[in-house]
């Protein structure tokens, strides 16, 4: 990470990780499904620790659960710290929803996602609850809205 990427404290703007982060759940939902898929939400996104300039960043990322044609990429961000030699830093964990797409734009299938491990198992399980939560909150806004447009109608 270098010093155009640090902010007012001196460490790396988490928007310069925010972006990685999405550029690499990015290839992990392209690959999946086989062709281009889009950012449709990020979930969730935790700063760990801090990421300072000279730290060499690793991103990785995992599809956790598809349905037909969105799916659900795991990221976690690690760094080797460049003044010391010690194990990983995990410094941020994130979830985004990707939807795959068709050359005009609209939706298209993905494959059925393997699980072949507990870990697997596990991360898919926990990618419904997200899920469920985030279909739950999309309609109690929308349930929240309807009855404000009626109190002022």
């Amino acid at each position: 990470m270098s010093q155009s990427e640090a902010n007012l404290l001196g460490n790396v703007h988490g928007g310069n990780i925010m972006k990685m982060v999405d550029d690499t759940a990015g290839v992990s939902a392209n690959r999946f499904a086989q062709g281009p898929a889009v950012t449709a939400a990020m979930d969730e996104m935790a700063f760990l620790n801090p990421v300072r300039v000279g730290d060499v960043l690793h991103v990785s990322a995992q599809v956790n659960w598809a349905g037909t044609s969105s799916m659900e990429v795991g990221v976690r961000a690690e760094v080797d710290r460049w003044d010391a030699v010690t194990e990983r830093v995990h410094v941020a964990s994130a979830y985004l929803v990707f939807v795959a797409v068709d050359a005009e734009g609209g939706t298209r299938r993905v494959p059925e996602l393997s699980i072949e491990t507990p870990e697997e198992r596990r991360h898919f399980r926990e990618a419904e609850i997200r899920r469920a939560n985030r279909l739950a909150r999309r309609e109690a806004i929308d349930h929240s809205r309807r009855e404000s447009d009626e109190a002022t109608a």
